[in-house]
C-alpha cells in the first residue's frame, strides 16, 4: 500500500496527515482556510488519492505559515508514499479547462524540485485567502515532494476559476505519474536505474 502519516508541528503550524495514493478520493480537510480546502479536496478527488489532513496555524497573523507548510508536509507525504518510485509512469499532464480558464500542469516525480509558475491571478484574494498563497503552496509542495512542475495558463479571467483549474490539473496529471505503467514494471523509468 502507498500510504504516508505524518505530523509537523512548529511554533507556527501543527499539521496531521494521512495520505493514501491508491485511494478514492476521499478527503477530510480542516486547515481554518476555506478556499484552501476547497482545493485540496479538488486535488485530490482528482488525483483519487485520500487525504485526512488537519492544520492549526497562526491564522491571527495571516495565512502564509499554514498554506506553506501544508505544501511542505503534503510533498514530503506524497514522497514517502511513492518510495522508490519502481513501475510507476513517472510523467503526468494534463490541460483543464474550468469555464473560460484554461491551464496546462505538467509534472515529472524526478526527485528534483523545480516549478516553474505562470499563473495571472488577477485578484488578490478569493473569499478571505490571499491567492499568492498558491504559489508558495506550490513551491513547499514541489520542494518537498521532489517534483519537477510547470503550470502555464492560456487563458482566464476569473481567479477562482484559474486557481481551481491549476489544482484540479496538478490532481490529474499525479494521476497520470503515479500509474502503474507495465514498460516499466520493477524498475523505475529513468535510464539512471532510480528517481530518488
Amino acid at each position: 500500500m502507498r500510504q504516508a502519516t505524518l505530523s509537523r508541528q512548529t511554533a507556527e503550524t501543527q499539521i496531521q496527515l494521512a495520505l493514501n495514493l491508491d485511494g478514492q478520493g476521499r478527503c477530510k480537510i480542516q486547515t481554518g482556510m476555506g478556499f484552501l480546502d476547497h482545493m485540496l479536496t479538488l486535488l485530490c478527488f482528482h488525483a483519487r488519492m485520500d487525504l485526512d489532513l488537519t492544520c492549526r496555524g497562526d491564522l491571527e497573523v495571516d495565512a502564509h505559515h499554514s498554506a506553506e507548510d501544508i505544501g511542505i508536509a503534503l510533498g514530503q507525504a506524497l514522497a514517502q508514499a511513492a518510495g522508490d518510485k519502481r513501475g510507476i509512469a513517472r510523467y503526468g499532464q494534463w490541460l483543464l479547462p474550468m469555464d473560460e480558464a484554461l491551464v496546462l500542469a505538467a509534472l515529472d516525480l524526478s526527485g528534483r524540485a523545480c516549478l516553474g509558475y505562470a499563473l495571472d491571478i488577477p485578484a488578490q484574494k478569493v473569499g478571505a485567502f490571499d491567492t499568492e498563497l498558491v504559489k508558495e503552496f506550490f513551491l513547499a509542495f514541489t520542494r518537498w515532494g521532489g517534483i519537477t512542475l510547470h503550470l502555464r495558463q492560456l487563458a482566464g479571467e476569473n481567479s477562482h476559476h484559474i486557481i481551481e483549474a491549476a489544482f484540479k490539473g496538478v490532481g490529474r496529471a499525479l494521476r497520470q505519474a503515479l500509474a502503474q505503467d507495465p514498460a516499466f514494471q520493477g524498475q523505475a523509468a529513468s535510464s539512471k536505474g532510480t528517481l530518488v
